[in-house]
């Protein structure tokens, strides 16, 4: 059975609907995954996610290193036993983190040396070291090493980062053969497009990475700082030379209309923060675009937060008793209102993927579009 396959494309955009094929189950893409940073999407139980129909979820490397350690995870039987999520895993691998933590780590040509943001205690990750500790959690889909150039940076420093990543990728799909599973399946390895906001290192970065022949492919160092218009650009350029018959998916990516003008660009695959974070912050994403909870006109609205929508939240509690909760602090608000938004990613990349299989993505796009407000309620 092919890892992947595309099922359906789009006529009138670079839009597909296809399947994944792993070990712990298949994916029906274009797929949102919720972000489990520590092995534990926060707020939300293995339960909630298989009730939202979350297909994958995304869990980092660096974080489950530090803590539980990834031996201990290994001696569990990998991730999916260890945190009771019988699905399948992508695991990050760590480059992020180079860029969110700059002040505590020293990249070189080997790797990089880091401090722990937890306890001050020295650490190195080398390509190699990434794909071991990886093979030890048992993450279906795993990432590469990369550095994540910042943004804005000068064209020297992005074709440094984008050569290093090329290095980094070369020594870690040659790690990936000799470093064998510890589980008993397979386990897929994906590169990483770098080269900043620049298009001739966009477009020589994904060359040189097909030219190794990964089975999917992320497009890394966006949604940095950058304008949509620019973020959006490079993903055209790199969609266009990635191999139309494997994964492609954007990394950290992001609002609703964001997923949406991705899978315009023929992205499958996406993962953000932002559903659980928003919701631990009292806000929701709806059909009318975002609606703060706290704010004093909710307060007699003893409907749901989003009317057409049937998840558990929505089911169950009214727009009056959530914003209760959340201005008496109690704690149920949180997981409630990321069940809802979760739930939301969720339904809008099956709701896109049904349009793609219909032949009518454009048309769902531009309705969606048309009843989103991207300004807050």
């Amino acid at each position: 059975m092919a890892f992947f396959r595309i099922v359906r494309k789009d006529s009138h955009s670079k839009a597909r609907a296809g399947i994944l094929h792993t070990a712990h189950g298949s994916i029906q893409t274009p797929v949102f995954m919720p972000v489990g940073t520590q092995a534990t999407v926060k707020t939300l139980s293995p339960a909630d996610l298989r009730a939202v129909k979350a297909q994958i979820i995304l869990n980092n490397t660096y974080h489950l290193y530090l803590r539980p350690g990834a031996a201990l995870v290994c001696e569990a039987g990998g991730v999916q036993k260890f945190s009771a999520w019988k699905g399948p895993i992508l695991t990050d691998s760590g480059g992020y983190q180079v860029f969110s933590l700059a002040a505590l780590n020293k990249i070189t040509a080997d790797g990089f040396r880091f401090q722990s943001h937890i306890d001050g205690s020295r650490h190195f990750f080398s390509p190699e070291k990434v794909v071991e500790i990886q093979r030890d959690l048992g993450s279906d889909i795993m990432m590469v090493l990369d550095e994540c150039a910042p943004y804005p940076c000068d064209y020297a420093y992005a074709r440094k980062a984008h050569r290093l990543t090329i290095d980094w990728a070369l020594r870690s799909r040659k790690a990936f053969a000799e470093i064998k599973e510890r589980h008993g399946y397979p386990q897929y390895q994906f590169a990483i497009v770098q080269g900043s906001v620049y298009p001739d290192l966009r477009r020589d970065s994904a060359r040189a990475l097909v030219d190794m022949d990964f089975p999917g492919y992320g497009i890394g160092g966006l949604s940095v700082g950058e304008p949509k218009k620019e973020m959006f650009e490079m993903t055209d350029i790199v969609t266009d030379i990635l191999p139309a018959n494997k994964p492609r998916y954007l990394m950290g990516v992001g609002k609703p209309e964001d997923l949406l003008d991705g899978i315009e660009r023929g992205v499958d695959m996406f993962d953000c923060i932002m559903p659980t974070r928003n919701g631990r912050n009292g806000t929701a994403f709806t059909s009318h675009g975002q609606l703060v909870i706290k704010n004093a006109k909710f307060k007699r609205q003893f409907i749901p937060l989003d009317e057409p929508c049937d998840c558990y939240t929505c089911r169950t509690f009214t727009r009056a008793y959530l914003r209760h909760l959340f201005n008496a602090q109690e704690v149920l608000v949180l997981r409630l209102i990321s069940l809802h938004n979760v739930h939301f990613y969720v339904q809008l990349m099956r709701r896109a993927r049904q349009a793609i299989l219909a032949g009518a993505f454009m048309p769902f796009k531009k309705e969606f579009l048309e009843h989103y407000r991207k300004s807050s309620e």
